[in-house]
């Protein structure tokens, strides 16, 4: 059975040291896919650096997304022909990018792709995330066919949000890991 490699996807403006995806990086040798600009974040852009990386993996892959990640999830698995290298996706606290404040910054990001993902996927919302609201947040769970789990008073899931390690995110990717693939006609259950 081959590896399955973690692709960390951060948001826009990175992930910092003490957030963690970054510990997650430095404790387990998860793959970072580095943009090339982190605070001008154009969709296409992002969009060619993850179908780049995924292409140079040896064997499957699953996304560990944060914020804008998971909007470069949804966006790349709208568009690429390569979708089958994603075993799964990880999906934290989802950046909003219709959201009015956060719509100038982001605005090659719209409107938010909300298509099915043609892989399993978790999503971990917040009740008081100030970048997406946790009805939001579902609504882009039940789009995307993600598993949806209201993560309670957690911010919007970073360092801020008191997680280290993040110990329970971890038993999360162990379930995407573990779990069979979707049925497919190619893919019969």
């Amino acid at each position: 059975m081959p590896t399955t490699n973690i692709l960390i996807l951060p948001g826009w403006q990175n992930s910092g040291p003490a957030h963690w995806q970054s510990r997650w990086e430095a404790l387990h040798g998860d793959v970072r896919v580095e943009q090339h600009d982190w605070m001008r974040p154009l969709r296409g852009d992002w969009i060619s650096r993850l179908e780049d990386v995924l292409l140079a993996q040896t064997g499957p892959s699953i996304l560990v997304a944060h914020s804008l990640g998971c909007m470069l999830t949804a966006a790349w698995a709208s568009h690429s022909r390569n979708t089958h290298l994603v075993a799964g996706a990880l999906l934290v606290a989802p950046g909003d990018s219709e959201q009015e404040e956060l719509q100038l910054p982001l605005k090659s990001w719209l409107p938010v792709p909300l298509n099915l993902l043609p892989f399993k996927s978790i999503l971990l919302g917040s009740q008081d995330d100030p970048y997406c609201s946790l009805a939001r947040a579902k609504s882009f769970a039940n789009a995307w066919g993600s598993e949806f789990i209201d993560y309670g008073v957690r911010g919007h899931i970073n360092t801020e949000s008191g997680l280290g390690d993040w110990p329970e995110g971890r038993v999360l990717l162990t379930q995407l890991r573990s779990s069979r693939p979707p049925a497919s006609p190619s893919n019969p259950v």
